[in-house]
C-alpha cells in the first residue's frame, strides 16, 4: 500500500519539483514502485521526467475534473511513472471549488492506485490553493525543500500554519511532516549555515541530514527531461539526492 507524500512550500523557486522529479527517479532506481503525481499547472514535474506535456491528450486535470480514471492518465517513464499535468490544469482550482467534497478529490482519485505503488510522490503549486490543499488532504506526510536564504523561515511559517489547519480543522488528522531538506545550499557562506541551523533548532530531527547543494548540473538537467541523477549520476547534485533516498527509505524502513 504506498505511502503518498505532499512535496510542497508555498514559497516558489525553493527547489521543490526538482526535489520531487530527483527523489521519484531515485526510488525507481533503489526498486520501488513509484508514482509522482504533478499538481501544479506549470507541468514542470512532467516535462523533467521526460513527458511532453504539450502533447498530453489527458493529465492530471481529467482526473479531476471529469472523474477519468487514473490508470488511463498515468505515463510509464524509465525513471518513475508520471500522473501529468500541464497549463489545463490552472483552472482547476477555482472548478474544485464548487464540487462535493471538494477537499478530496485527488485523495479519492489515488485509492485504486494504492496497491501498485510504494510511493506516491504529489508536487504541489507554490501556494496555498484548492490544489494544494488536495494534495495535503491526500498525503499521509509533507517533505518541505527550504531555500538556505533570508525569506525561507517566513515562508516556512505560512506553511506549518497552512498544515496545522488541515490537521485540527479535521480534513487530515494524521498528516505529519515527512521531513524538511535543506536546499541551494552553499558552504562557503556564514548565512547558509546560519539559516541552517535556525532551521534545525525548530524542526530538530525532522531535518535531513543532507543538504542539497548548488549545483549548475541540477538546473541543467530539466531541460533535458530527465533527473540530474540521469543526466549526470556524478554530479554534487546527483550524489545529494542518492543520498537523500537512501536517507528517506532509512527512516521509512518499516513502510
Amino acid at each position: 500500500m504506498a505511502k503518498t507524500v505532499a512535496v510542497t512550500n508555498q514559497k516558489g523557486g525553493v527547489g521543490k519539483t526538482t526535489t520531487a522529479i530527483n527523489l521519484a527517479a531515485a526510488l525507481t532506481a533503489a526498486g520501488k514502485r513509484v508514482l509522482l503525481c504533478d499538481m501544479d499547472p506549470q507541468g514542470n514535474a512532467t516535462s523533467g521526467m521526460g513527458v511532453e506535456k504539450n502533447a498530453l491528450t489527458k493529465s492530471i486535470y481529467s482526473v479531476l475534473i471529469y472523474g477519468e480514471p487514473p490508470m488511463g492518465v498515468i505515463v510509464s517513464t524509465r525513471f518513475g511513472d508520471v500522473l501529468p499535468a500541464n497549463q489545463e490544469l490552472s483552472g482547476a482550482g477555482i472548478e474544485l471549488v464548487g464540487m462535493q467534497n471538494r477537499e478530496y478529490v485527488l485523495k479519492n482519485a489515488l485509492v485504486p492506485l494504492l496497491p501498485m505503488y510504494d510511493y506516491i510522490l504529489v508536487d504541489c503549486p507554490p501556494s496555498l490553493e484548492m490544489l494544494t490543499l488536495n494534495a495535503l488532504c491526500a498525503a499521509d506526510s509533507v517533505l518541505i525543500p527550504v531555500q538556505c536564504e533570508y525569506f525561507a523561515l517566513e515562508g516556512l511559517s505560512d506553511l506549518i500554519t497552512s498544515i496545522r489547519m488541515v490537521k485540527r480543522g479535521g480534513l487530515n488528522p494524521p498528516l505529519d511532516i515527512e521531513g524538511v531538506l535543506l536546499t541551494m545550499f552553499d558552504a562557503r557562506t556564514n548565512f547558509s549555515a546560519q539559516v541552517a541551523d535556525d532551521i534545525k533548532r525548530f524542526f530538530g530531527a525532522k531535518v535531513y541530514g543532507v543538504s542539497i547543494p548548488r549545483n549548475v548540473r541540477i538546473s541543467e538537467a530539466p531541460s533535458h527531461g530527465e533527473p540530474v541523477l540521469s543526466y549526470d549520476s556524478i554530479s554534487r547534485g546527483a550524489v545529494a539526492y542518492a543520498e537523500l533516498c537512501r536517507e528517506f527509505l532509512r527512516r521509512n524502513a518499516e513502510h
